[in-house]
């Protein structure tokens, strides 16, 4: 492994994301290099920027002085697999939903609404989602209950 590199964990790719993680060159490349690539398209690049080039970008977006970065925009222009604050829990988007992200996996869903929304997902990832990465997530809520708790869990292989 390279000088630089951290082992890391996380639920699904949406929370990496969110935590201003990009897929790995390492252990994903195919994830990475689909990524690097929405990341171009996003930013308007020639050729799909390193790692470090991306990770320089990430590091101010994903942290202010030691605490969590956030920003505004529009909840519905953000695309599926972005990370909000809503009702002062993590939600991630999902067409057109909301799933209230926790420990355990996605607990509930809401229908998306409009209006402006603290995002937890760094710009330049928000951007990459929008111009087509498409994050793996195994965890696929399909259906709630009357009280929006999720009624059947189907897991999708990734």
């Amino acid at each position: 492994m390279g000088a630089g590199y951290t082992e890391l964990f996380f639920m699904d790719e949406p929370t990496a994301l969110a935590a201003g993680h990009r897929p790995c060159f390492e252990c994903r490349r195919t994830d990475a290099n689909a990524f690097a690539a929405a990341w171009a398209k996003a930013k308007s690049l020639d050729a799909p920027p390193k790692a470090d080039e991306m990770d320089a970008a990430l590091h101010p977006e994903r942290l202010e002085a030691r605490r969590k970065r956030l920003h505004l925009a529009p909840l519905e222009t953000l695309p599926n697999g972005a990370l909000v604050l809503f009702q002062g829990s993590p939600w991630m988007v999902r067409d057109d939903c909301l799933l209230q992200w926790s420990y355990g996996g996605y607990v509930a869903a809401v229908p998306r609404m409009t209006g402006p929304a603290q995002v937890i997902t760094p710009q330049s990832i928000v951007d990459a989602l929008r111009a087509g990465y498409a994050p793996a997530s195994r965890f696929n809520p399909v259906r709630t209950n009357a009280d929006g708790r999720v009624a059947r869990r189907r897991w999708r292989e990734v």
